[in-house]
């Protein structure tokens, strides 16, 4: 609670501080930023619990799971498992974070500091939530408890159960698209933009890449989190410009029997 209260209160000193930046291409508020990155957040963490309360395979279950129970798209990585494209996985994923901090180098970023970690916290609060909300809610074996070299115990550990959908993927396209759209709308005579988005676009998938060689995530899971991440990291900022004549929305909600987003259009 006092992390939340922190947060708070920091976004409170940067929402005020963007009313003064009449030159930026978004405009920010906390009242509709501020419920929408607590909604974020909260729902990522309601849904971390549910992919921690799944229930890991039984022996006998593993025992009688097949390849060609795998749908044809994506049976060619029933069994990977490398433990080196894991690793290996990890140092473009935790790069990609930094990315938006890097843009801030750019001197038109960077005088819109303030306004730009706040979209950048509420995409991936978006992010998030859709990503733990989706794979709380669904099980599916990842890649690597079809190969025979895999310890058991890895095979009926419960996160064994979370390949739907690559939330690693997902992470870091969400990341890297948004510090190219960011980029993208500050410099908008910039020649290094397509330049920009081609590396956002190339980190994500090198990362999807080395998780479907780790067995972590088929290849369904990986393009489904590329997308997932990539529209965040567009549409978040994108439905902040000022120059987005139709006022649109995007939460994400849960209930009972439906979770998603809410989109909204006030004419």
């Amino acid at each position: 609670m006092k992390r939340l209260l922190t947060i708070l209160c920091l976004l409170t000193f940067l929402a005020g501080q963007v009313h003064a930046q009449d030159d930026s291409p978004y405009k920010t508020s906390f009242k509709v930023d501020a419920p929408i990155i607590v909604a974020g957040m909260g729902l990522s963490a309601y849904g971390l619990k549910l992919m921690q309360d799944k229930s890991g395979l039984s022996e006998a279950e593993i025992m009688a799971l097949s390849k060609r129970d795998v749908n044809g798209f994506d049976r060619f990585a029933a069994g990977y498992d490398s433990e080196n494209a894991k690793k290996i996985s990890d140092y473009p994923f935790y790069a990609s974070f930094g990315t938006p901090f890097l843009m801030l180098l750019n001197d038109n970023v960077g005088s819109k500091a303030g306004q730009v970690l706040v979209l950048y916290v509420e995409t991936m609060a978006v992010t998030g939530a859709f990503f733990t909300m989706t794979n709380g809610s669904v099980e599916r074996e990842r890649p690597l408890v079809y190969s025979p070299d895999v310890d058991i115990s890895d095979k009926n550990d419960a996160n064994a159960r979370n390949s739907f959908y690559a939330g690693h993927t997902a992470a870091t396209a969400s990341a890297t698209f948004f510090a190219a759209k960011i980029f993208h709308d500050f410099n908008p005579d910039s020649p290094a933009r397509p330049y920009v988005w081609a590396a956002a676009a190339a980190v994500p998938a090198a990362v999807g890449y080395l998780r479907l060689k780790a067995g972590k995530h088929f290849l369904s899971d990986n393009l489904l989190g590329y997308t997932m991440g990539a529209a965040a990291g567009i549409l978040v900022p994108q439905l902040h410009k000022k120059t987005n004549k139709r006022n649109i929305s995007l939460m994400p909600v849960s209930g009972k029997y439906f979770n998603g987003a809410l989109m909204t259009y006030t004419f």
